[in-house]
């Protein structure tokens, strides 16, 4: 059975017209390739395909990369797809982070109030949501083995030279919107880092071979 794509909100849609893979540079292409390989290899083989998203405090890019290759899976119809994210530390999913996202069309629902809010946050009517917490990478809610291990930041790449039970460890850096915090240009900056990271997601996924 072929999977079908996923429809997403109208104004995710709206926001993914503008990506423009153009702009990815053959050096970040590059960069990006092992992910391509690792989810076309689990795809070719029917297997289920987990990736953790991994920073330091599983605050801001780690949450931006895990939505959005959770809905470039849906969008692509790439079927048995599985996006977690975690940190080398659990601190909570930074306000910002998660308002850039409601601007950009998903529908955040609080599931759970206190110093680490649990969110439900949709890109479809009728798609599982993800849920957004933050947590160490080996949280017992992530999986523990079988999966690609995503490096969305230097520090977490340098600081953990060794991820337990992951399959394929993968950098795929970004530059933290976090510089920006507490300053005029921090709205900007944060859907600047988010629509980077949809576009380089989404090109990873438009690569693959059903």
């Amino acid at each position: 059975m072929t999977a079908t794509q996923t429809e997403l909100f109208s104004k995710i849609e709206k926001v993914i017209q503008d990506f423009n893979f153009e702009n990815i540079t053959e050096d970040r292409k590059l960069v990006l390739q092992p992910l391509v390989d690792f989810i076309q290899n689990k795809v070719n083989n029917n297997q289920e395909i987990r990736l953790n998203l991994i920073c330091t405090h599983n605050s801001r890019r780690s949450h931006l990369s895990q939505v959005w290759a959770q809905t470039a899976a849906a969008y692509y119809a790439v079927p048995n797809v599985f996006c977690y994210s975690g940190g080398t530390e659990a601190t909570a999913l930074f306000p910002m982070a998660a308002q850039t996202l409601t601007n950009q069309g998903f529908q955040i629902t609080t599931l759970a109030e206190g110093t680490n809010p649990v969110y439900s946050i949709k890109f479809s009517e009728n798609a599982h949501p993800v849920i957004g917490f933050s947590k160490t990478y080996d949280d017992s809610f992530n999986p523990q083995s079988q999966f690609a291990a995503i490096m969305t930041c230097s520090q977490a790449d340098g600081g953990c030279p060794f991820i337990a039970g992951a399959e394929k460890r993968i950098p795929i850096t970004f530059e933290d919107p976090k510089a920006f915090d507490n300053t005029p240009q921090q709205a900007e900056k944060y859907e600047e880092r988010s629509i980077q990271i949809g576009t380089e997601l989404f090109y990873v996924f438009s690569q693959i071979k059903k």
